[in-house]
């Protein structure tokens, strides 16, 4: 997969190779293809479809994190410079784009049109689940199920369609291909939750990133929205989040301390964890599902 990505990401061009280069760095932990070729592995062995799925989901997974650094106006992933700090903002949208329309071309090269049809809904739940957390940045009222369904389609998705086509390409049936996908869904949310959760208690070194920029940038996780549903001083806690963006963590994390919102987020967490577990049973016992079974626990256990 690695090779595949590394031939498909070239140019002519040394300063756009360069910048291809750079992007091909930024998908970290490869964890939708792993997911991915493990599966196919258990169902009977990765075919060359598969090597080429695996690459087409980390090109879309790698625009979503390009764009997402403009988001954020992110300086650094996970100890790399980003795109947008040593290009620019311009650079870091086009790359995106680029890496998304390569993705399609390189999907367009299989025998069938289910890839190319399954990926891109994937891209578009990712780019929907985005845009609604754009858009409800600063809304304090917002619900654990309106977080719930955010992240399954920014962050579960693909993991998901990660599952999905491996069970479609081994020839499974429907049935066993909705039961597979869920083990790639609650990875993805159990994933996203315990990114939140260390992004307030997390360590600034290990994570990669400065914690606390999702409540500078009025992203409302699930540590928050508990602490929001469950204290008695809600008025101080709304008038903390609506305040200096920069002083948010320091003056949340005293009420953060007193409540259960650690607490929860990590149990719920485990629940998303065992859930995604409960899924594997539909593999065979062997070495790739003992991989998926410690993937899923290093979903929630990491430090980074």
């Amino acid at each position: 997969m690695e090779r595949l990505l590394r031939k498909e990401l070239q140019s002519p061009y040394e300063d756009v190779a360069a910048l291809l280069r750079h992007g091909v760095n930024l998908g970290g932990k490869r964890l939708r293809p792993a997911i991915h070729l493990l599966i196919a592995d258990a169902l009977g062995g990765a075919a060359h479809n598969n090597v080429v799925i695996a690459t087409v989901l980390e090109m879309v997974h790698t625009a979503t994190l390009v764009h997402d650094d403009v988001l954020d106006d992110a300086s650094t992933r996970r100890h790399v410079e980003t795109v947008n700090a040593k290009w620019n903002n311009h650079t870091s949208i086009l790359l995106g784009d680029y890496l998304f329309a390569q993705s399609f071309r390189l999907s367009a090269t299989l025998d069938n049109t289910r890839t190319c049809q399954w990926v891109g809904e994937a891209a578009r739940l990712v780019c929907e689940g985005e845009l609604r957390q754009v858009l409800h940045r600063d809304w304090l009222e917002l619900d654990e199920p309106t977080y719930f369904a955010m992240i399954r389609g920014k962050t579960a998705e693909l993991c998901r369609v990660a599952c999905s086509l491996a069970a479609a390409e081994a020839g499974c049936d429907e049935a066993t291909i909705d039961a597979i996908a869920a083990y790639g869904d609650n990875l993805g949310i159990a994933f996203q939750i315990a990114d939140d959760y260390l992004d307030l208690w997390g360590d600034d070194d290990s994570v990669g990133k400065t914690l606390g920029t999702d409540l500078q940038q009025g992203k409302l996780t699930l540590p928050i929205i508990r602490l929001l549903e469950t204290a008695k001083d809600k008025a101080t806690i709304i008038e903390i989040l609506s305040g200096n963006p920069d002083e948010r963590l320091d003056r949340i994390r005293p009420y953060l301390d007193r409540s259960d919102a650690r607490r929860y987020t990590a149990d719920t967490a485990a629940q998303f964890r065992d859930r995604a577990l409960a899924g594997l049973g539909n593999l065979p016992e062997c070495d790739s599902r003992r991989c998926l079974t410690e993937i899923a626990y290093f979903s929630i256990d990491r430090t980074f």
